[in-house]
């Protein structure tokens, strides 16, 4: 028995470990293109072949999610998240030995099956959360994937510059870590008397998404999941060709303006998140968030000047609130014994959107890069994101006013 077996589950430990998780996980942004480029012949051979990384990526995520979702459902949160930590230990190392470009493809598949650990840390989350609490809380999650955002990609870029390799094989090693860590510390936080057999019939992620979508009230907020997911990996994709196309920034402008995100998100979801629940209802802060969200790439897209992108990411704090008050939404729906199902069928909608978006922000921008820097459609990723946005605010609001207008009392009319 583990010497976690008698401790009780609480925020600290599934917060270490989800930062850990994703310092290993942000070691690997910044060299995994050029490791794919060592492959390729010409630089449209490695723009494909990334692309084809990107999506096997993606696309095993897709699928992985909800089956480790229902697996944490089954066996409990910790032996899953022990068997992801060690899964992607064994991908990193697997990465920087691969001598082709195939076997290169097949980790990374690995790899996007293994990443379905988030869905399983959000579970956890559920489990040792009241459903006032959980809002604050996958806030503070978000802000451990923010803090692990800023320093994985910072020291990824400085150990390649060493060597490439290097990154990924101090990515397995915090992997390891992080396995030995949850052995050792990590307690479970779903009792055995809340668990549910596994069903391969509710882990496929059509599937969970339909049984998602019929809990009440949950089904309009899967179109915002996917529609503000699908925007954000658009910007995702296209920011750094954008900014380097349009302003001429480099490598260190670039990079400064993700440690800016970074910093936004756990500046705002680690602290400013519990403030703003005071005040707001999580159901208040999704439609603040989207129309601020709608109204900062907008604001990008006009940009003139390369210091406004960056205050546009300071100015749309309230953006960075929307997924954590979503998923709690999600999570309040679904029942003590499908938590893990629940945030892995979110997780695989999420991935459904990065295996989308690629694709769609590459056409975006190629259909206007030859118009130069200064022309204002150049800008076309950014407003079709606003659009995306603005599409889930509406409807966002509108299914809040149907929730409100259900809940009030009907007031029998008084006889004549």
């Amino acid at each position: 028995m583990s010497h976690a077996a008698g401790r009780a589950p609480a925020m600290p430990f599934i917060l270490i470990t989800v930062l850990i998780d994703m310092v290993s996980v942000g070691l690997i942004i910044p060299v995994l293109p050029p490791l794919v480029g060592q492959f390729a012949s010409d630089a449209a051979d490695h723009a494909f072949w990334y692309g084809v990384v990107s999506f096997a990526f993606g696309i095993a995520n897709f699928f992985g999610s909800p089956i480790l979702g229902r697996l944490s459902d089954r066996f409990g949160r910790r032996p899953v998240l022990l068997v992801g930590f060690l899964g992607l230990a064994l991908n990193f190392f697997a990465t920087a030995m691969a001598q082709a470009l195939w076997v290169l493809v097949a980790v990374r598949a690995v790899g996007g099956a293994f990443q379905a650990n988030a869905a399983v840390a959000h579970a956890y989350v559920a489990d040792i959360s009241t459903p006032e609490e959980r809002a604050r809380r996958f806030g503070l999650v978000g802000a451990m994937f923010g803090v692990g955002y800023v320093l994985g990609p910072v020291m990824g870029g400085v150990l390649g510059d060493i060597d490439l390799h290097l990154p990924f094989y101090v990515a397995g090693t915090l992997a390891v870590i992080n396995t030995f860590y949850g052995w050792l510390i990590l307690p479970e936080s779903l009792p055995a008397e809340k668990r549910t057999p596994f069903d391969w019939r509710k882990a496929n992620p059509i599937s969970s998404l339909k049984g998602l979508a019929a809990l009440a009230g949950v089904k309009p907020l899967l179109w915002v999941v996917a529609l503000s997911n699908l925007a954000q990996f658009i910007l995702h994709m296209t920011w750094v060709l954008y900014c380097s196309f349009k302003f001429g920034w480099g490598p260190k402008e670039n990079g400064w303006s993700l440690f800016v995100v970074g910093v936004m998100a756990a500046v705002v979801q680690g602290g400013l998140m519990k403030v703003l629940l005071k005040r707001f209802s999580p159901q208040r802060l999704v439609q603040m968030g989207l129309v601020s969200s709608a109204m900062g790439y907008l604001a990008w897209g006009l940009a003139t000047e390369g210091w406004m992108m960056m205050a546009i990411v300071v100015c749309n704090l309230l953006g960075f609130t929307v997924t954590a008050s979503v998923q709690s939404l999600i999570s309040n729906a679904a029942s003590d014994r499908e938590q893990g199902t629940a945030m892995g069928s979110v997780a695989s909608l999420t991935s459904a959107m990065a295996v989308a978006a690629p694709v769609i922000g590459a056409a975006l921008l190629g259909s206007v890069s030859h118009l130069g820097p200064t022309h204002v459609l150049v800008g076309l990723p950014f407003f079709a994101c606003s659009v995306l946005q603005v599409t889930s605010a509406v409807i966002a609001i509108r299914h809040f006013a149907r929730e409100r207008k259900a809940a009030q009392p009907h007031v029998a009319a008084a006889p004549l």
